[in-house]
């Protein structure tokens, strides 16, 4: 579809005409993609968080995303570009996973998500716990082989287990590593921070593949300086970006199930992510938003602009591909 031809797709319902708070919370206020047959960028939701080992809640993250993008416009300035004119985008509902068997629900994850990408479609998900990225990283492997990562977390995401479990929200990067799926010439964690269980925990990390960059980086030399490092580290690599949203500061997300003092700002965050706008990007989640612990929106908020800058970015690339050919 030529650039001419950007007015066929449906994009957001027409805040002038019908007030913010009115109807159903669809992110951005998109239609539902029953709604629209096909999208090339599906926003869905994992209503699952039985891998946490701490304050459960992220269950309902997806859903207060949803509501915080309200006040989302269509027009995205920083990016100079209009997302849902770009592409069809289309909000997916949610994967219902079983909340009370972790290996079933991993299976059902990706079993969803390779039906969602074996439409074309990309896939913005909203979590939900970060055990649901493993099965997301499956299922994007599949199509494009092993992906770059970057991961951004206030915690490593590569212990072994938890209790024994394999699947857990601590583990499913090195699960992901093990398996293959992740390209681990091009790895890397942003934001990381606090206490770990031993150096050791460090040392392991290096060994499967990660560079780190912490939130003291990030203040010591800036939002532009890491961009442009991981911008190198990636190439041109199909791109997944996985966000917990405790890589931000408990000030911009106090609503998340391991907060730790010292992290990045929701400013930072979303001009990292800016800087990456030329990389392959094709799939993407932010996790980890808990409500219940939650001030005023203030994390939603942070998680529903960080997905509409990956948005973005996924909608901008897709318009270049249609306009290429």
């Amino acid at each position: 579809m030529s650039s001419s031809d950007q007015n066929a797709f449906r994009g957001p319902i027409d805040s002038s005409r019908i007030p913010r708070y009115a109807g159903p919370a669809t992110f951005a206020r998109l239609p539902r993609l029953d709604e629209v047959g096909t999208a090339d960028v599906a926003v869905v939701g994992v209503p699952f968080d039985t891998g946490v080992s701490y304050r459960p809640g992220a269950r309902f993250g997806g859903n207060a995303i949803r509501e915080a993008s309200r006040l989302l416009r269509p027009y995205n300035p920083a990016q100079d570009a209009s997302p849902f004119a770009l592409a069809q985008v289309a909000d997916a509902g949610d994967i219902a996973a079983n909340p009370f068997n972790i290996n079933e629900a991993v299976e059902t994850i990706e079993a969803a998500a390779d039906d969602l990408l074996g439409t074309g479609a990309r896939m913005m998900t909203l979590g939900g716990d970060h055990t649901i990225a493993l099965p997301l990283l499956r299922s994007v492997a599949k199509k494009h082989g092993p992906v770059a990562l970057l991961h951004f977390d206030a915690h490593l995401d590569t212990w072994d287990t938890y209790f024994g479990a394999e699947y857990t929200h601590g583990t499913p990067f090195r699960r992901a590593v093990e398996e293959g799926i992740l390209d681990t010439s091009a790895l890397s964690h942003v934001g990381t921070r606090g206490p770990l269980y031993g150096k050791q925990d460090l040392t392991d990390d290096e060994k499967l593949g990660f560079g780190i960059v912490t939130s003291a980086d990030v203040y010591r030399r800036g939002a532009d300086e890491i961009a442009d490092q991981l911008r190198q580290r990636i190439g041109d690599r199909p791109l997944y970006i996985s966000i917990d949203i405790d890589c931000l500061d408990p000030a911009h997300a106090p609503g998340t199930g391991t907060p730790e003092a010292g992290g990045m700002t929701s400013r930072e965050l979303l001009e990292i992510l800016r800087g990456l706008s030329s990389c392959n990007l094709v799939s993407a989640d932010v996790v980890e938003v808990a409500p219940a612990y939650d001030h005023a929106e203030i994390t939603a908020v942070a998680a529903s602009h960080t997905a509409y800058e990956l948005t973005t970015i996924m909608s901008r690339q897709i318009a270049a591909a249609r306009d290429a050919k």
